[in-house]
């Protein structure tokens, strides 16, 4: 399953932003997938914060081949060094295993959070070990589909906004420039950011201070 957005999204971000709107055309529809499970995608993301995503994959596989669905009931039956051992940090593992069994205990009420505004959900996300607002807004996006997330956080945001529009900086005041353009549809412009950091489209360059312009620069 892929993040939905369609017309609508497109052509208010277009009339709001004539240079995203050219972005958007060259790149056309782009296709993330989403993870519905709102469970497997905060274990998916405990997991996958400071490493790679193909760490991150090799070691949910680990536990997909073990444990078939990652459920509450089957995290909270293994033991700490059990979910270490899948490759991952034991601090990691102490998040996941807390997680679980607040879970179960009924201490965090994890059907409810669909119900809270994007605000609420940062807060009580972020009442969990492991679950900073970063993470919490990607699991916004990535799981919940909400459609007004822009992370300042997020690294990969800033390079495709320095790309995008030539600055060499992107401060809290510019970002909330861009925020408030693309709001309410911040989701579908990080999704053409995001794209647009990755070097999706020849020629265009990250201006951060310092950083050589080379050919193949991305």
């Amino acid at each position: 399953m892929f993040f939905q957005y369609g017309e609508t999204e497109i052509y208010y971000l277009k009339n709001k932003d004539k240079i995203l709107g050219s972005a958007i055309d060259k790149i056309g529809h782009i296709e993330r997938s989403v993870d519905i499970d709102l469970f497997s995608s905060i274990i998916r993301h405990i997991i996958g914060q400071q490493i790679s995503i193909s760490a991150q994959k090799t070691i949910w596989k680990r536990m997909t081949d073990k444990l078939g669905m990652v459920t509450c009931d089957s995290i909270c039956n293994l033991s700490i060094e059990e979910i270490q051992i899948f490759g991952m940090t034991f601090k990691k593992a102490e998040y996941i295993k807390e997680f679980s069994s607040k879970i179960k205990s009924g201490e965090f009420d994890i059907d409810n959070v669909r119900n809270l505004s994007d605000n609420e959900i940062i807060n009580e996300l972020s009442r969990l070990k492991g679950i900073g607002q970063w993470t919490a807004e990607m699991i916004m996006i990535f799981c919940l589909q909400r459609q007004d997330i822009l992370s300042y956080n997020d690294l990969a945001i800033q390079r495709g906004l320095r790309m995008l529009y030539h600055h060499r900086t992107i401060n809290k005041r510019t970002f909330e420039k861009y925020r408030r353009r693309y709001s309410p549809y911040c989701t579908v412009a990080s999704l053409y950011l995001w794209s647009i950091s990755s070097g999706i489209i020849e020629g265009m360059k990250d201006y951060i201070p310092g950083k050589k312009r080379g050919k193949n620069d991305r």
